[in-house]
């Protein structure tokens, strides 16, 4: 509780600061103080030193798993605002509440990570998309961003309508929002599952299928991503991605008998066509920034193993994965935001010019790709351990270690131009200390969680 109400009373008071403070930079200050207090309150939480006591009516239930997924997703916005914070408030003009949508959005994946009824879960989805619609047409004397937030819009309305479908269908089959009990009704005296329930559960997973860009109802996603700000896109596409996983693996964990055989054939089939779509297409991409959002999909196929395994080591898997992702895509995105050209050959020769600034993004593509001593290498491994341990066919596995060697093709891609190609990589201005500090910090934690996952999933148990 202390995440949701910290994060919408933060939310609030950036709000007034809009009006009542001028400079810009002051915002992006106090936003980094609530992001700091924030994960504070929620650490305080999950340890269960201090906590808001507010009775939600069994609508939400605060467990270890969803508060320590609190805290990653909270740690991530921080480190993203000291990356990005100064390209955030050169976006438009109303920096102030930029920051308000983000802790906005923040409240939303603490609902997402701790509701206990499916009214709470749409409520949750909604408090993130709506914000996320705005930020992706802040810029708007660019035509791009308008025509991203338009259609973002309209697939994001018709995905809540199929939910609210799907709410209303499982409560019709047994007559309340909660998660408990829930599949199996009564009929002439015998158990067994109402048809009503297991169309409301599979509209529920289309509909965050849509939320989370996987196969196939990613069609949006290489449009928006691309034309929405850099600086905003990293952010929709890594820890609100990660969110609506946590939350689909908080809706289907002990419910995927409701589909019976059928769901070894519908989700076997899904993480196929999510890392075909998404790594195939990656490797024809000429824009770094599209090839970007072409391998969010393909992520969204890994992390799709976490909902067939559903086991521990899946959920370690999500955590680590979650990190692993954010910190590599916000890492390159900042970098891309600073960059004239956004093609493969505009970061030709960047090494010679700012070689702390190539390193740093090396290894953001080499953890991206899974190479080991990276964390995206235990992030894989993770995946696909957590699948064989659930009786995962072999041939998936393969199918999913095939499509990780092909990313390595349009990954290693940058590494070439940067330290292969001749040219001269040009930046709208040249990075100052402290983000090429912030950069090498990114770097580092990613080499320190592939050498030893354990640090991350200490906190978790202990």
């Amino acid at each position: 509780m202390n995440a949701i109400i910290v994060s919408a009373a933060f939310g609030v008071l950036m709000m007034f600061a809009s009006f009542l403070v001028s400079n810009k930079n002051v915002y992006r200050y106090l936003a980094i103080i609530g992001l700091t207090v924030l994960l504070l309150a929620n650490i305080l939480e999950t340890y269960a030193i201090w906590s808001i006591k507010f009775d939600s009516f069994l609508q939400l239930s605060f467990e270890r798993f969803g508060l320590f997924f609190n805290s990653i997703a909270i740690a991530a916005t921080l480190f993203y605002v000291l990356l990005s914070g100064r390209d955030i408030v050169r976006v438009g003009n109303y920096s102030a509440e930029y920051f308000v949508l983000i802790f906005f959005i923040l409240c939303g994946v603490s609902i997402i990570t701790s509701y206990n009824s499916l009214l709470m879960l749409f409520l949750g989805i909604e408090i993130i998309s709506i914000p996320l619609y705005i930020l992706t047409g802040s810029d708007k004397k660019n035509l791009k961003s308008n025509e991203a937030a338009l259609k973002y819009f309209l697939m994001g309305a018709f995905s809540t309508g199929l939910m609210l479908m799907g709410i209303a269908l499982s409560y019709g089959a047994v007559g309340n929002f909660g998660l408990e009990g829930r599949g199996v009704v009564a009929f002439g005296g015998s158990m067994r599952v109402s048809f009503l329930e297991v169309a409301g559960l599979l509209l529920l997973f289309i509909s965050m299928s849509f939320k989370a860009s996987a196969a196939p109802f990613h069609f949006w996603t290489p449009d928006v991503y691309e034309g929405a700000p850099s600086v905003f896109t990293s952010f929709m596409a890594t820890i609100v991605k990660a969110t609506v996983f946590i939350g689909m693996i908080k809706l289907l964990e002990a419910r995927t008998g409701i589909f019976g055989p059928t769901w070894q054939i519908i989700l076997p089939l899904m993480i196929v066509l999510t890392l075909a779509v998404g790594n195939i297409t990656a490797v024809f991409q000429q824009s770094v920034k599209r090839m970007l959002a072409y391998s969010s999909i393909a992520q969204a196929g890994f992390m799709l193993f976490a909902l067939w395994s559903a086991n521990d080591m899946g959920r370690e898997g999500i955590l680590l994965y979650s990190v692993a992702y954010t910190l590599a895509t916000v890492g390159i995105f900042a970098v891309l935001v600073k960059m004239k050209d956004y093609t493969f050959d505009g970061f030709n020769g960047l090494a010679a010019k700012q070689p702390l600034v190539a390193a740093s993004v090396a290894v953001f593509v080499l953890s991206l790709a899974g190479i080991p001593l990276t964390a995206g290498f235990f992030a894989k491994y993770f995946m696909l351990a957590s699948a064989i341990k659930s009786g995962a066919g072999v041939w998936l596995l393969v199918i999913a270690v095939i499509f990780a060697a092909v990313s390595v093709y349009y990954y290693f891609r940058l590494i070439q131009a940067m330290y292969f190609k001749e040219g001269e990589a040009e930046m709208f201005e040249q990075p100052t200390i402290s983000f090429k500090g912030m950069l090498a910090l990114f770097a580092v934690l990613l080499i320190v969680l592939g050498v030893a996952p354990s640090l991350l999933f200490n906190y978790l148990y202990f």
